[in-house]
């Protein structure tokens, strides 16, 4: 794809501006939607060959690839009325908009693929979600950090919920610090070592020769420190508490 289009610049836009442009190599034309100004200026600013358009529909056809990036909210005042040629391909990167929904809004027979980046394809280390598979956008995550095609909107729910667990990770590592600091340890001390210690952590998990329940038996030894926060505060009231939630949610994006 040599120009792509993005529609709702927030943080998920900026990621994927700064792994398309940040590895060195050769990048495509990007045409930003003037909806979130002050980041889209600055992107522009910093990238030779991203612009900013007067509105969406410029943003359009100025693009052979349209990623739509609005709130799930925000969808229907942001693409009412925008022509969508059937020879373009529109990613619809919207949590819990199905295609079937997108096509009546824009009343194209474009291709549609939905899609799950996250912010770590500014570093091109993201596997990035697709439902159907489509050979050029397929290849572009491929160059983001990688693609998981999935069959049907069914098993992308199922990992769309998942990402809603994204901050609840980082609120914990939060807890533990503040914990630490409460016993007397200086803030910053504790964050920085909460921070290396699961970056570490983190760094485990490329070795895919070991399923994710045998890293964590490989972590901890019989009536150790590891086995007891796990049997005592992560037990199967709390397991059973969090795939509620997870059904809650999916239910929600279906």
């Amino acid at each position: 794809m040599e120009r792509i289009g993005i529609i709702g610049v927030g943080e998920i836009a900026r990621a994927l501006v700064a792994g398309l442009y940040d590895g060195g190599d050769t990048s495509p034309e990007v045409f930003l939607s003037p909806r979130g100004a002050h980041a889209a200026a600055e992107l522009s600013a910093r990238h030779e060959n991203v612009r900013v358009c007067a509105d969406n529909q410029e943003v359009v056809d100025r693009s052979e690839l349209v990623i739509i990036a609005v709130r799930r909210q925000d969808r229907h005042g942001a693409l009412a009325g925008l022509r969508v040629d059937d020879d373009k391909i529109v990613v619809n990167v919207m949590a819990g908009v199905g295609s079937d929904d997108l096509r009546r809004t824009l009343a194209t027979d474009a291709p549609l693929v939905r899609a799950i980046p996250l912010p770590a394809v500014r570093e091109r280390r993201s596997v990035t979600v697709t439902c159907p598979s489509h050979p050029a956008v397929d290849s572009l995550f491929t160059y983001l950090g990688g693609v998981l095609p999935v069959a049907d909107e069914a098993a992308f729910d199922v990992l769309s919920a998942l990402t809603g667990t994204l901050t609840t990770h980082y609120s914990y590592l939060a807890t533990l610090t503040s914990w630490a600091a409460g016993q007397g340890i200086d803030p910053d001390d504790a964050d920085r070592y909460v921070r290396g210690l699961f970056q570490g952590v983190g760094r485990t998990l490329g070795d895919q020769t070991r399923s994710l329940d045998r890293l964590a038996a490989d972590h901890e030894t019989p009536n150790g420190s590891n086995e007891r926060i796990r049997t005592t505060w992560f037990g199967p009231a709390n397991a059973a508490a969090l795939r509620k939630a997870l059904d809650d949610l999916l239910a929600d994006l279906r």
